[in-house]
């Protein structure tokens, strides 16, 4: 932390993110993970894109969500146990032409082979925190009920933030339809809205070029330069 105090971020565990959500993360001093949320069907938290010859293609990781509306990201179970194994062989030929799949394929692999279950949460957090691993990012990732937070929307991000000790709580842009940084700012606490990007591009297969498309994306096609396209041009500013 320096001396500027301590930055905080909170957000939902997503599945294989694209690189905005590891800038994010790389912003920041504690990442917490608001996984304690409602799970909500057809978001981020069990799948992404990734890119192919025929365009985009969903990765989804089947869930248990029959009669389980009310269900919080932490308690959603894994419906089929041979996903990661699906997912793993659907990237490899994806990718396998790509001339960099070497650098990070094998890296790659072992994380679909080490994918803990049967929860989505373990499962999201075990790509995140090896990734960011790989990507040279030290921010570490909490469980937001390390805080027992209390509240509902924002009440409970402010608190989260409090029990956190932060000065500074940085939030995406679609929060500012709900979220008012009055409350935080009588706390002590400032808001600043992230900015994702400007990244640069690099040379994805099958154009035309996608930007927003998972991580893995950028691992395959970027190889080395992996760690740099996650930052954007402004990282030096932050």
């Amino acid at each position: 932390m320096s001396e500027r105090g301590k930055r905080v971020a909170i957000v939902q565990s997503n599945y294989v993110p694209w690189r905005g959500y590891f800038d994010l993360i790389a912003s920041v001093d504690e990442f917490i993970l608001l996984d304690d949320a409602q799970y909500t069907r057809r978001d981020w938290r069990n799948r992404n894109r990734i890119k192919t010859p025929d365009g985009t293609r969903w990765l989804s990781i089947p869930v248990q969500v029959s009669g389980r509306y009310t269900q919080p990201v932490n308690e959603t179970r894994i419906a089929e146990p041979d996903w990661a194994m699906r997912h793993w062989d659907i990237v490899r030929s994806t990718y396998s032409r790509s001339p960099v799949f070497d650098v990070h394929a094998d890296f790659l692999q072992r994380l679909y082979a080490s994918a803990p279950e049967p929860f989505l949460s373990d499962i999201n957090r075990h790509f995140l925190e090896n990734v960011n691993d790989l990507l040279g990012i030290d921010t570490p990732l909490v469980d937001s009920r390390v805080y027992a937070p209390q509240g509902r929307r924002e009440e409970r991000l402010l608190d989260l933030c409090i029990k956190a000790g932060a000065t500074e709580y940085v939030s995406g842009p679609t929060a500012r339809s709900y979220l008012d940084g009055e409350h935080f700012e009588a706390s002590g606490i400032d808001v600043r809205w992230f900015e994702y990007g400007p990244y640069g591009e690099y040379d994805q297969l099958h154009p035309p070029f996608v930007p927003d498309v998972s991580i893995i994306d950028v691992l395959l096609c970027g190889g080395t330069d992996a760690p740099s396209l996650v930052r954007s041009f402004q990282a030096h500013a932050r």
